[in-house]
């Protein structure tokens, strides 16, 4: 099976076994109504399996006849790594799984717009989360010149990830990129449509396997020339993910991740002299001298408060316990600045009424 399949993905078939189980597959693309599954040395479309979760592309997958003898999928492995963000739609608390099983996430970043560092960041922090190991990958050198300026901040942005810079169509950096992969491993490539992702496949295969557009000029954005996520091997053994443009990416249950992120800023907020502080003002909040002294960016600063809002906003809504405290929570700051305020309005009217007798003591 060209599709990643190594050994140590056979000892994890080992490892869950499941009886009447004949053939082991990978999920190549997820289409509507069927799934097209990689089983031995076949593409085999089979449908959705009747119980247990929803395969994405990726999953490792057990498969064996049903009662009429065809193939079915039986079983989804359980995932070495999974990609997910949270639902577009602004209410939701819900995950949508990405890929899964993959050993890299590369992030791409086209040097021919403006870099968006909080997408950057926020796609960083999902990358870390996932289990898999975050690479950026810069595309388009050759058409800016300004490539060694974007390259610079990104290594600053993305601190502790890998940076490789590639240019698909002089194939510059791609000897470099595979060499991040390991032997039959898998990566996921993330970026937003127009990157230059297609092109850069098609430059890692060696052929056109991936349709790709124009860009338009004013707004430098792409067709989403790819609409699914599909596996596609390479000669080498390595298997490449490509991925619908995104064009947000909200984090969902990503502690893991910020902690990989924002190393740097959480141990700061650890070394302040007080457990509980806020950083807004508090004697020797090691934060705030940071910030002084400029060896904490004041924009990653707000990019860690912004994210961590984000995800505690999150989990609110996913977890009725952390609503109903967070609704106690305020409630009793509600109540405590109304005694506050009526404590301030009695004392007031009292030294006033003190104030008026002693001046009636005067006049007497």
């Amino acid at each position: 099976m060209a599709y990643g399949y190594t050994p140590a993905v056979a000892g994890h078939f080992d490892a869950h076994p499941l009886p009447g189980a004949t053939g082991r597959g990978r999920v190549v693309r997820v289409d509507r109504t069927l799934l097209l599954v990689a089983v031995d040395n076949q593409l085999l479309h089979l449908p959705y399996p009747l119980a247990g979760g929803v395969p994405v592309t990726g999953d490792w997958v057990w498969t064996g006849p049903n009662r009429a003898g065809e193939r079915q999928i039986l079983a989804v492995l359980p995932r070495l790594s999974e990609l997910s963000r949270k639902r577009a739609f602004e209410d939701s608390s819900a995950a949508q799984v990405l890929a899964a099983n993959m050993d890299v996430v590369g992030v791409v970043v086209p040097v021919d717009r403006p870099l968006t560092h909080n997408r950057l960041e926020r796609t960083l922090v999902a990358a870390w989360d996932s289990g898999a190991t975050p690479l950026v990958i810069i595309t388009k050198a050759d058409l800016a010149a300004v490539a060694d300026d974007v390259v610079g901040n990104v290594i600053l942005q993305a601190a502790g990830v890998e940076v490789v810079t590639t240019s698909a169509e002089n194939g510059d950096g791609i000897d470099e990129l595979l060499q991040h992969i390991p032997p039959g491993g898998t990566i996921v490539l993330l970026g937003p449509s127009g990157a230059g992702k297609s092109t850069l496949i098609n430059a890692l295969v060696g052929r056109e396997v991936q349709h790709t557009g124009p860009v338009r000029s004013g707004d430098f954005k792409g067709k989403h020339t790819t609409t699914s996520r599909e596996l596609v091997p390479l000669a080498n053994g390595t298997v490449l993910m490509d991925t619908p443009g995104v064009r947000g990416f909200g984090l969902f249950d990503a502690e893991d991740g910020m902690e990989d992120m924002f190393g740097d800023v959480e141990e700061l907020a650890a070394g302040c002299r007080f457990s509980d502080c806020s950083h807004q003002g508090e004697p020797g909040c090691a934060v705030q001298e940071a910030l002084a002294d400029g060896s904490l960016p004041e924009r990653r600063w707000h990019s860690y408060l912004k994210l961590q809002r984000e995800l505690a906003a999150l989990a609110r809504r996913s977890s009725v316990a952390a609503q109903r405290a967070y609704q106690r929570e305020w409630h009793q700051k509600v109540v405590s600045a109304g005694k506050s305020q009526r404590w301030a309005e009695r004392d007031l009217a009292e030294r006033q009424d003190r104030a008026g007798g002693k001046d009636r003591k005067r006049r007497r």
